[in-house]
């Protein structure tokens, strides 16, 4: 499956667009980027036991930030758009594959593990 770099981000951006507000709102200091592939030092952060990365969130998750928070260099989720294109066979997969994805880095952010996320079907 592929799609061009502006479809897919179109999609990574619909993905947010269809958060509920409070969540949006809670969002801060966290820039969401796109990346083709993963370089080594990701791929060794987010290792997975398909070998595929789908997303990697990078940063302090919110419940660990405390007063020396202040001033840190912003949280970043990648959202790998070659790893999307390999695991989904058509483009409604694809999209739904990136929402997912999304969620799956947003819960990091939010505080959650991979058990969690994966337990509740992220």
């Amino acid at each position: 499956m592929h799609v061009d770099d502006e479809e897919f981000e179109s999609a990574v951006h619909d993905a947010l667009a269809g958060l509920p507000e409070r969540f949006l709102k809670a969002l801060d200091n966290i820039v969401i980027t796109v990346a083709d592939e993963p370089d080594e030092g990701q791929l060794a952060r987010g290792a997975s036991a398909t070998g595929d990365l789908l997303g990697l969130y990078e940063g302090i998750p919110l419940p660990r930030r405390s007063w020396g928070y202040a001033g840190a260099l912003p949280d970043v989720i990648t959202i790998f758009k070659g790893a999307h294109e390999r695991v989904c066979h058509s483009r409604e997969q694809l999209i739904r594959q990136i929402r997912r994805t999304v969620l799956h880095e947003l819960g990091h952010y939010f505080g959650f593990d991979d058990d969690y996320l994966h337990r509740h079907g992220y």
